[in-house]
């Protein structure tokens, strides 16, 4: 391969790992707030927080990452996963190994998830 061959090689792969990047933060163009308040009204700290597209047969990564969420701590998490979607469920997953689900929950109709014992 020539130099001028490795130029363009190399560019269309830089392209093709900017495009990757762009889709992996894409968000929805129609104007909704996907942005809900996740309040720990437990007694519990919550561990893992996940919330998919309900349309999706598997959970997305853990949003709270590293961190926790205490008892009475407040969190403002952007669902706004690139699809349009508003209908989302979500999974918490306490300190102690309980967890609670909630399915169907609008993201775009509502702002709190209150997580109550």
């Amino acid at each position: 391969m020539n130099r001028l061959s490795y130029r363009i090689a190399g560019a269309a792969i830089i392209m093709a790992a900017a495009g990757w990047a762009g889709s992996a933060q894409a968000t929805c163009a129609d104007g909704r707030d996907r942005r809900v308040q996740v309040i720990n009204e437990t007694s519990v700290t919550l561990r893992e927080l996940y919330g998919s597209n309900a349309d999706r047969e598997s959970w997305e990564e853990d949003v709270l990452g590293a961190d926790v969420l205490p008892p009475g701590g407040i969190v403002r998490v952007n669902w706004d996963d690139g699809s349009c979607a508003c209908i989302f469920d979500f999974r918490a997953v306490f300190a102690d190994g309980s967890e609670t689900v909630r399915r169907r929950f609008n993201v775009c109709t509502e702002s709190v998830w209150r997580i109550r014992d």
